[in-house]
């Protein structure tokens, strides 16, 4: 029986929509026998399926099982899970992909899918794929089977395979998101003093959101961290493959600030190695991969847009502004927030500087944090065209990636769609106070042209 997705689910880089009004069980099911019949006409049979902690990803997970079983799917459940523990399960274990359940970072009541096919992001076009199938019932029948594996004691091990990292004292922040049942693990696997925070997994997000690219979110990691003067402290978002850090001084270590330390070591085993990072980081970070030897290529932002540039150039290292951090060079490519927090620490060891010296020498330039600004779904594609034909016309300096980065005298910055929101995202980054206000005063002027209001940033 054939099945129409409501359009605002298909993203570019994954599927996300508010629970009982654009996303439902009937949406779970038409995924998995779409997404089942790709993996079997593709020659595969198996599908590993995680889900995070919100309310309703439990439901959710079910009804999309019983769709890849009706395709004649295997299924692998590995249960309850942050999404890189998803990405390692696809990547060891006898499947053809993966499937997670997850909100991420969204509000309470969102939910969505994140997809893997064949060890690769499942994204873009493949996404609209699916909706396509679904709404013709092009589906293969067949009667698959279901299978629990247990694989987080197996990741958490992983996380920790040949570590050389010193004892350090860190306090962990889950955000009783999905990578909680992970952090105690890892807890006990690491050296040091651990202090962890709201570990248990609860859908109601009782402390904060757990979202630590907002700075809001990070006051309790923060107050630990200088209660117990401790090294240093770091969280993750809601579904664990993101991190944010805060060092002993209490200063928040943005992704691309993370981005910069990590890639010192890693540029000193692989001279010259080409290093992706999104368009909404700060110029700093390629003027030091730059300086240290490496190759900086900027990328569209997007966990799946970074991953597969980063195979396709044999990229060891990549990452976002927001705190999505890829590891290729001895892991798997993917996004992992706690394989993120495991790699700092042995980075800093192996740099012989603490975490906050290592901020330390990263230059201060002023910069905005990512602002989000509403605008309607339908609109924010065709203002992003407006402003980048006026740009052009204009003669700026502009790069077009990722929506407009436009290189100034003063600085840089973006203005970009969201890919999950109904939002404008923008960035600037200036020399001076007063340079950074000029770059914002400039996309202001930009989104009035187009009869956008700049107002008040959203979360």
């Amino acid at each position: 029986m054939a099945h129409r997705f409501d359009p605002s689910l298909l993203r570019e880089y994954d599927m996300r929509g508010i629970v009982g009004r654009t996303l439902g069980e009937a949406d779970a099911h038409a995924l998995g026998r779409s997404f089942g019949t790709i993996v079997r006409r593709g020659g595969g049979a198996g599908v590993a399926v995680g889900y995070d902690g919100r309310l309703s990803s439990p439901q959710l997970e079910s009804a999309l099982v019983a769709g890849l079983v009706e395709s004649g799917v295997q299924v692998l459940r590995i249960g309850l899970g942050p999404t890189p523990m998803l990405y390692y399960a696809e990547a060891v274990l006898q499947v053809d992909g993966g499937i997670q359940v997850t909100g991420s970072h969204n509000p309470g009541d969102h939910n969505g899918f994140k997809l893997v096919h064949q060890h690769s992001p499942f994204f873009g076009e493949d996404i609209q794929r699916l909706g396509a199938m679904a709404a013709t019932g092009d589906w293969l029948e067949g009667q698959g089977r279901v299978e629990r594996v247990d694989i987080l004691d197996r990741y958490a091990a992983r996380l920790v395979q040949g570590f050389d990292g010193a004892a350090y004292r860190i306090a962990w922040d889950a955000g009783n998101g999905a990578a909680g049942p992970v952090v105690e693990e890892l807890a006990k696997l690491l050296p040091g003093e651990h202090h962890l925070l709201f570990t248990d997994v609860d859908g109601h997000f009782p402390h904060h959101h757990p979202d630590p690219s907002e700075e809001r979110n990070l006051a309790d990691l923060r107050a630990v961290v200088a209660d117990k003067k401790l090294d240093f402290g770091v969280a993750f978002d809601g579904d664990g493959d993101r991190i944010g850090v805060v060092d002993a001084k209490g200063r928040i270590l943005w992704g691309d600030q993370i981005l910069a330390i990590l890639v010192e070591p890693v540029l000193r085993d692989r001279p010259g190695a080409s290093i992706v990072a999104d368009v909404k980081t700060s110029r700093m970070v390629f003027d030091r991969i730059t300086a240290l030897g490496g190759d900086p290529v900027m990328w569209k932002t997007g966990h799946s847009h970074i991953k597969s540039r980063m195979k396709q150039i044999g990229s060891p290292l990549g990452g976002e502004m927001t705190g999505h951090l890829f590891f290729a060079d001895d892991y798997y490519g993917f996004d992992d927030g706690l394989y993120a927090a495991v790699r700092l620490i042995r980075a800093a060891t192996r740099l012989g500087r603490s975490v906050t010296a290592l901020r330390d020498e990263l230059p201060d330039l002023f910069n905005t944090p990512e602002l989000r600004f509403p605008v309607p779904e339908q609109r924010k594609f065709a203002v992003m065209e407006e402003v980048r034909a006026r740009l052009l016309a204009s003669g700026e300096d502009v790069d077009m990636t990722d929506g407009v980065r436009v290189t100034t005298e003063a600085g840089w910055w973006l203005l970009r769609a969201s890919h999950t929101q109904a939002m404008l995202v923008a960035r600037a980054e200036g020399h001076s106070p007063q340079a950074l206000a000029t770059l914002v005063a400039r996309i202001e002027s930009c989104l009035a042209d187009s009869a956008i209001r700049m107002g008040d940033p959203v979360d």
